[in-house]
């Protein structure tokens, strides 16, 4: 009983000097913290890890956790409409968006350097214009619907992202002035993806304001060989070029009624322009799947109608998702 008592009273002082041998989870080495809140989803790292104690939310804004601020896990909640911006996005489902970017934005302290948006993912000026605020060191937009963005914002937005490198966007009637404005305000800009048709006007913008561009992709589209001459020719620094799964057409604009002039296969002037590439990636077969959606499409693929991810998916990996 005495010893009993004893150990009782010594347990006391120990807890009294604060010299407990069981550590406390705030105390744990803030690299190891990190190394596992690596293995955590967004979710978890923005609504729970922060909620344990204050050491557990500073090491939510460790640099290491938000080089890469990933929402395509997140679709907006929206009904497709005949006319311009093409989508009506209910007001819980923007709610949710702008409450997100709020946390994530906060948490990250600027050292987000690749943002990626769901192609249903539909961002308003508003959002865009805090995130480019917040993440002023980007090197990698991936936004593939631009209908509730004014052409300005986004011109504002590039403006503050110096570092921009690479950006996977939708394509948009007259170009020019975004493509003008990247050129203007990114001097390291060297990859483009387009999801989208490439038209002469687009592929004219990149010849006049990007002719630094060494990587481009246009996949699963309408690309006319007028417009890839343009690009083959005025593109001195393009290594890489991605047309796979096109639908390659003798003319640059067809009527709208009338059947697409399709080619089969590409001519001996384009393999000879193409030929100074280190890579040129093409698919044009009839067995292939994503050549028969494409056409199917009529070019303007309808990524819902298919496999989750498949939007993501680039022949270039470096544009992949």
């Amino acid at each position: 009983m005495m010893e009993f008592k004893k150990k009782r009273e010594i347990e006391a002082v120990v807890m009294e000097k604060g010299d407990s041998p069981v550590r406390r989870w705030e105390d744990l080495d803030i690299n190891i913290l990190v190394t596992i809140l690596l293995s955590f989803d967004l979710f978890q790292l923005i609504y729970a890890i922060p909620q344990v104690c204050r050491a557990w939310r500073l090491a939510c804004c460790d640099p290491l956790l938000w080089k890469t601020l990933d929402l395509s896990v997140l679709q907006s909640n929206f009904i497709r409409l005949p006319l311009k911006p093409y989508v009506y996005v209910d007001s819980p489902s923007e709610k949710k968006l702008t409450g997100l970017l709020n946390i994530c934005l906060s948490l990250s302290r600027g050292n987000i350097q690749t943002l990626i948006f769901h192609t249903n993912l539909y961002v308003n000026d508003n959002q865009l214009t805090f995130a480019a605020e917040r993440c002023p060191r980007l090197k990698r937009l991936v936004m593939p619907s631009w209908n509730k963005i004014k052409k300005r914002t986004m011109c504002r937005a590039i403006h503050i992202w110096k570092d921009l490198e690479s950006l996977t966007m939708p394509s948009i009637n007259n170009p020019a002035r975004v493509i003008e404005e990247i050129g203007r305000s990114c001097q390291n800009f060297s990859a483009l993806k387009i999801m989208g048709t490439c038209d002469m006007l687009f592929a004219s913008a990149l010849a006049s304001f990007l002719p630094n561009l060494e990587v481009l992709s246009v996949r699963c589209t309408v690309l006319s060989k007028p417009a890839l001459a343009i690009i083959l020719e005025e593109l001195k620094k393009l290594k890489v070029l991605n047309i796979s799964h096109c639908i390659i057409t003798e003319d640059p604009e067809d009527p709208p009624l009338e059947p697409m002039n399709i080619l089969t296969e590409l001519d001996e002037s384009i393999l000879e322009k193409a030929s100074r590439l280190d890579k040129f990636l093409t698919c044009m077969s009839d067995s292939c799947i994503m050549c028969q959606r494409a056409l199917n499409d009529q070019g303007f693929m309808r990524w819902y109608k298919y496999e989750e991810d498949l939007w993501k998916v680039d022949e270039v990996k470096s544009l992949a998702v």
